[in-house]
């Protein structure tokens, strides 16, 4: 297993969700480079999420077995981006996660002014190099960035599993690249809008929801697994 080391004073670093929300709308965080286009004010966008966010009453109990258990989960470090569809998707659950099970919610900004695009973060561009660089996703030799990142400690920062992204069953690639695939009779710029278009309308749909509430199973599932086996497959 990977060093994740995570100091009291380093996690105190971090924002609560009401903090960042508030961030995600100031002039100092909407010049940071976005991705593909100029970053926009969300922070309406998450406040209604989180207002509309509920957990199932199974999800609710799951949380507060965990948490009732020695080295349970205590405290989440959350890296995250408000331009990413997956991080919009699964804060506001996280927050109610967090809520709910009584636990310590830090959020952290996973880029400085430039959008992270490298295989690491560059901690002179990033000032949470260091924790993005102890969750890189690898996929076939290469390291990746992914966000978000939900990472669970214990109430003395023992580290006990993180989640990357997506849920599993989300098959991500295969449904974005269907929706973002050239019709028939299509130009490359008429590709591009319908593509847009057609992945924001997914966004607005029962689905993103039903993947939320995914993200928040495999949490669960993940850290009863750790506490119950004592580690992960």
């Amino acid at each position: 297993m990977a060093d994740r080391k995570l100091t009291p004073e380093r996690f105190a670093r971090g924002m609560t969700f009401d903090e960042y929300v508030t961030y995600a709308g100031t002039p100092d965080n909407l010049k940071r480079e976005g991705s593909m286009a100029p970053r926009k004010d969300f922070s309406g966008f998450l406040r209604e999420a989180y207002d509309r966010a509920r957990l199932t009453d199974d999800q609710v109990g799951a949380i507060r077995w965990l948490v009732a258990q020695p080295n349970g989960p205590r405290k989440i470090l959350m890296l995250a981006e408000e331009w990413s569809s997956d991080c919009r998707r699964d804060l506001p659950m996280v927050a109610r996660l967090a809520e709910v099970g009584g636990l310590d919610l830090g959020i952290f900004t996973r880029d400085g002014q430039k959008m992270g695009r490298e295989p690491k973060a560059n901690p002179v561009e990033s000032p949470n190099a260091d924790l993005m660089n102890q969750f890189l996703f690898e996929r076939d030799g290469t390291t990746y960035q992914s966000i978000p990142i939900v990472a669970f400690y214990t109430k003395d920062l023992a580290y006990l599993y993180h989640y990357t992204e997506f849920p599993a069953i989300y098959h991500k690639d295969r449904v974005v690249g269907a929706i973002r695939a050239p019709k028939s009779g299509e130009s490359k710029e008429q590709t591009t809008e319908r593509g847009t278009r057609d992945f924001f309308a997914l966004q607005a749909s029962p689905f993103f929801q039903v993947w939320a509430c995914a993200g928040i199973d495999e949490m669960l599932t993940k850290l009863h697994e750790r506490l119950v086996v004592g580690s992960l497959a």
